[in-house]
């Protein structure tokens, strides 16, 4: 009989049945087999999960009531509870999920035209401590399970149209999801079977600070997930005052690592470099930058900084970007300014935090 508890993996003190999303269709069929139920109900049930957007047991209605009973018995249908949800003025939207220990996690829907990214989370909080990024501010709490992840992606999918489809996923919220492949690859993996939403590999990208061993990791799995590095800075001495946890690791070790996933994957590498004003986006900065990224195969993403009420370091102007972007392009380099989406709910780059964590460090000073 499958062990619901090993698969739902939350390793916390449960206060509800596990959730329903812990099963991947195989496991729910041997359920289905291990309580007399004909095993092609689990076809069903994960239809009403997932393309059909069930939002309860109820509404499962080709489903016998004995079998939505012993459903009911079994599973929760969610162990996250949603605490907030927010509305931006360029409709991105964002949830803020109360998770079965009392812990907070947020998660994002950014629109374009022809267009729906999520954005998830990996951990409650974040160890890497970036000096311009409010999700580590509080520090590391704990890597969220499999099913937590999962769950994100499913209330998210759950706020769309009825037309409207999740088209990219982003693994850059809260936390460093190379921190915790171990849970969150099994996530990505059920967004491919056919019957959840037959999702490409391709349209994923996983954010990491710069795991180097991690990200070889993710390179030997087989899978063409795209990879965003965050780098920030051109030379190792700036990149340690921006990225703490860089002194241990080094940026030669990080693009070894990438050339590397390059050579495995054949997917272009991303750089990530959020623009802070006067610390890392004079024309200096963009001249190393080229240097560095010569004769790879890499795109760079430039982030002017989002603004969070609890730093002191500001963004650079939108002149500044522009002219730092056109230093890379005439270098070769291919590059490209994000655009600022959520921002007026906190929901921008950089901005995800947990609750009350400006009143903890406020309280803290």
């Amino acid at each position: 009989m499958v062990d619901v508890k090993e698969v739902v993996e939350l390793n916390l003190k449960e206060s509800k049945p596990p959730s329903i999303f812990g099963l991947t269709l195989s496991e729910l069929e041997q359920w289905c087999l291990d309580n007399e139920i004909k095993k092609y109900r689990a076809a069903q049930i994960y239809r009403w999960l997932y393309p059909l957007r069930a939002g309860s047991w109820e509404e499962m209605t080709d489903l016998p009531l004995e079998l939505r009973e012993k459903l009911t018995a079994a599973f929760s249908f969610f162990v996250s509870e949603i605490e907030s949800h927010q509305i931006a003025s360029d409709r991105t939207e964002k949830l803020l999920l109360k998770l079965n220990d009392g812990e907070f996690v947020e998660c994002v829907i950014m629109r374009e035209p022809n267009r729906s990214t999520i954005c998830i989370s990996t951990q409650v909080g974040c160890a890497m401590a970036c000096v311009f990024c409010a999700s580590g501010l509080a520090g590391l709490t704990r890597n969220l399970s499999t099913v937590e992840i999962l769950e994100q992606i499913v209330r998210l999918d759950r706020l769309m149209d009825e037309q409207e489809k999740i088209t990219n996923i982003v693994v850059m919220g809260i936390g460093e999801p190379l921190a915790n492949l171990a849970n969150l690859l099994p996530a990505l993996e059920r967004l491919h079977e056919g019957k959840t939403y037959n999702f490409g590999t391709r349209r994923v990208t996983i954010s990491t600070v710069g795991l180097p061993e991690k990200i070889r990791e993710l390179a030997r799995i087989g899978k063409r997930y795209s990879l965003a590095v965050s780098l920030h800075a051109p030379n190792d001495k700036l990149r340690t005052e921006i990225v703490p946890v860089n002194k241990n690791i080094g940026i030669k070790s990080i693009l070894e690592a990438t050339d590397d996933f390059f050579e495995q994957t054949g997917r272009r590498v991303t750089f990530e470099y959020v623009l802070l004003s006067g610390i890392n986006d004079s024309p200096r900065e963009a001249k190393e930058l080229a240097a560095l990224l010569r004769g790879r195969n890499a795109h760079v993403n430039l982030i002017p900084m989002n603004a969070i009420s609890l730093l002191d370091i500001g963004g650079s102007s939108a002149e500044t970007a522009r002219a730092f972007s056109n230093l890379l392009n005439e270098a070769g380099i291919v590059s490209t300014i994000r655009k600022r989406k959520g921002a007026d709910i906190d929901a921008a780059c950089g901005q995800l935090r947990l609750p009350k964590v400006h009143d903890k460090i406020q309280l803290s000073k």
